[in-house]
């Protein structure tokens, strides 16, 4: 199986990135969606991102329909949920599956290094997954963990 580091994925804006371009970063994966209850947490993963990503810290962000059909929308239509609505400047990418046949190989490497409750499947939107600077996934955090609450692990990684 591929390292994080040898991933791909491809950007809201239809442009294929190499997660190699956050070697050396703490990484923040997290499976968004625009609908969802727990949508308002896109305020504190900007906070985080801005707080700390002039000390490595990048937050990716990852749209996914596929809990309660809570992103329904278009590229243009998430654009405007999270950066007009909540001031994302972290990078998003295009709308991911994270479970089943279809899943994106970046999600099933971390499911499978980092399993949760479901084992390797993610239970809702806003599962997080922390990286440590040389691509290994160090702790995954439920919807329900705050970004506030994650404030400790990720100044952890950011020293190590």
């Amino acid at each position: 199986m591929a390292t994080f580091h040898q991933l791909t994925a491809t950007s809201l804006g239809g442009q294929p990135l190499s997660m190699a371009d956050y070697e050396g970063k703490v990484v923040l994966v997290v499976n968004t969606a625009s609908h969802c209850g727990f949508t308002p947490q896109y305020a504190g993963l900007e906070s985080l991102y801005q707080k700390y990503a002039d000390q490595g810290l990048v937050v990716l962000g990852f749209p996914c329909n596929q809990f309660g059909k809570q992103e329904p929308g278009s590229a243009d239509d998430i654009v405007q949920t999270c950066h007009v609505n909540y001031g994302v400047s972290f990078p998003m990418f295009e709308k991911t599956e994270v479970n089943g046949a279809a899943a994106h190989p970046l999600f099933r490497y971390l499911k499978k290094a980092l399993p949760g409750v479901l084992g390797e499947r993610i239970k809702w939107n806003f599962t997080k997954f922390l990286i440590g600077r040389d691509g290994k996934p160090l702790k995954r955090f439920a919807p329900f963990t705050t970004p506030q609450k994650m404030e400790a692990a990720i100044i952890a990684a950011l020293k190590s």
